[in-house]
């Protein structure tokens, strides 16, 4: 459970770093699940490439459908014009997502266990659902950049409500893309929504045009089981890995069930 001096802490900064969340049987448990998962997975029941770049473009039948389901996403260097994989197989995916806290007995175990439900309450969350969850790997070398961006663009509610529990897997710093924050931006209108198209596919409705402030990034530099809390309208970043060391994490996104789930948000699903 959080104290009063962290909610405060959220509630000015946009966000809250708790270290030690996780211990290392947890992580473990949770990597080796993904290694075992990757290994059974065939890469041809997919050719998803998922970049927040050019979200549209990635937003196929098979990433729409995933809300209820575990999938596999590549990063978009790992796949050359050809359609030819550049890396090995389990250097290649972006990640996996984006219900296996619901599906997966391991994953499910270990979040359950977590209970961030309670934390979510003690942030104002009356009826927290546990939506969305990731496990993101960042891969040496060839880990894609994340543009500044909202989560509640892509998880939106009325009133919103969406927050982020993202935790670090192994250590991550500036060499391999770590989060960055913009500390207090989290009091900044929401940008734009990622939202289901009626035309088919997918689209960014913009909320507000102005540009974001211009204002430096805080680097998050975190140790494994770290538990970044982040606020749905705090904008957040991070950067490509170049380095030869992956940025393994997993996030959980909370919503409220007291407030209106947009029906045209890109993610639906029936857990």
């Amino acid at each position: 459970m959080l104290s009063q001096n962290q909610i405060s802490s959220f509630n000015r900064d946009g966000y809250l770093v708790v270290e030690d969340f996780l211990d290392k049987k947890q992580r473990e448990l949770i990597i080796n699940r993904a290694q075992d998962m990757i290994e059974d997975f065939d890469p041809a029941t997919s050719s998803s490439i998922f970049t927040t770049n050019e979200q549209e473009r990635a937003s196929d039948e098979y990433f729409l459908k995933s809300g209820d389901q575990i999938r596999f996403f590549f990063e978009e260097k790992a796949i050359d014009s050809k359609g030819n994989f550049t890396v090995p197989k389990q250097q290649s995916i972006n990640k996996i997502g984006h219900a296996q806290h619901a599906l997966d007995p391991v994953y499910k175990r270990v979040i359950n266990s977590l209970d961030i439900p309670s934390m979510g309450k003690q942030l104002g969350i009356k009826k927290p659902r546990q939506l969305q969850s990731m496990h993101i790997f960042k891969q040496p070398n060839i880990g894609g950049e994340v543009r500044l961006h909202q989560d509640s663009t892509f998880l939106y509610t009325t009133p919103m409500s969406c927050i982020g529990f993202w935790m670090a897997l192994e250590d991550a710093t500036i060499e391999n893309g770590c989060l960055q924050a913009m500390t207090g931006g989290h009091k900044l209108p929401l940008k734009k929504r990622f939202k289901l198209a009626q035309s088919g596919g997918t689209e960014f409705e913009v909320l507000d045009e102005s540009p974001w402030p211009n204002h430096q990034l805080d680097l998050l530099e975190v140790k494994a089981g770290t538990l970044v809390i982040l606020h749905g309208q705090l904008p957040h970043y991070s950067a490509e890995n170049t380095s030869n060391k992956s940025r393994q994490a997993f996030s959980i996104h909370l919503v409220d069930s007291n407030c209106h789930y947009a029906e045209d948000n890109w993610l639906q699903s029936e857990i």
